[in-house]
């Protein structure tokens, strides 16, 4: 039966940050692929609580939160909980988050979103936001990476009237080292397929690889999550192959397994 699955004889190299890769990794499993991880992120605490908890210390005075990933969730419920503060804190405010995977936390942590875009980027929150009419009278509380996020909630929301409040949750920064065992797939071109679930992520792997393996040129078939990701492809690497059609890791499994299917 296992040789009949779409992704059997595929090596795949997942790049998500370290203890994020399993679900990915599970997805291709079961399409028969071989999977290489090779995290090209590092997600830590930020520089400084100090605006955080400043913020959990003022929530009372915001209309929403707004949560655009799983690491902005666990860091921002970590932090409330280590304040010795509970979820009835959180009663006043509405909630928007990004993605199925970011409202699936934060539902883990007994915590029903008040608003999901139809489409799993950021964009769309700021598009489809429903008290977009009112932003004028909207103080936003926007817990966030520290460094090198995207500025379009910020920027869109401002320029609406909101008072947009952004503070530091967590950091993101390159992994240091490429595995022995990934630099040897990579380089007797045992992998088929890249694979990128964010742009940071891209930007990550292109300076790892330069730097542990410069004469090393990306042959195998390059696979995105979604638009924002592809446009960090095509500036590292000058092409994108894969698109997935819905912006989620089960919607890059099919859009892999699909490619797969047309290329044998």
């Amino acid at each position: 039966m296992t040789d009949t699955l779409p992704l059997t004889g595929k090596t795949i190299l997942i790049t998500r940050a370290a203890g994020q890769s399993s679900q990915f990794t599970h997805l291709l499993q079961q399409q028969g692929a071989t999977v290489v991880e090779m995290p090209a992120l590092e997600i830590y605490p930020p520089s400084s609580w100090e605006a955080l908890d400043e913020a959990i210390a003022q929530l009372h005075t915001f209309n929403w939160l707004i949560l655009t990933s799983v690491n902005a969730v666990d860091y921002f419920f970590e932090r409330l909980m280590a304040q010795g503060q509970d979820l009835a804190l959180l009663a006043p405010l509405k909630i928007a988050v990004v993605g199925q995977k970011t409202a699936a936390r934060l539902m883990q942590r007994g915590v029903e979103p008040n608003f999901i875009p139809p489409s799993f980027v950021a964009d769309s929150l700021v598009e489809s936001f429903p008290d977009r009419r009112h932003l004028s009278k909207m103080k936003i509380l926007f817990p966030r990476v520290e460094t090198g996020g995207r500025e379009v909630l910020v920027k869109e929301f401002t320029a609406g009237g909101a008072a947009v409040v952004e503070v530091a949750a967590y950091q993101s920064g390159c992994a240091r080292a490429i595995a022995p065992e990934v630099a040897e797939a990579l380089t007797q071109a045992k992998v088929e397929v890249l694979t990128f679930a964010s742009s940071k992520t891209v930007e990550c792997f292109a300076q790892m690889v330069k730097a542990a393996l410069p004469n090393w040129q990306p042959t195998p078939c390059i696979a995105s999550i979604g638009p924002q990701t592809s446009a960090a492809c095509q500036t590292q690497f000058g092409r994108v192959d894969i698109e997935a059609a819905e912006y989620t890791l089960e919607g890059l499994t099919q859009a892999i397994v699909d490619w797969a299917s047309a290329h044998g």
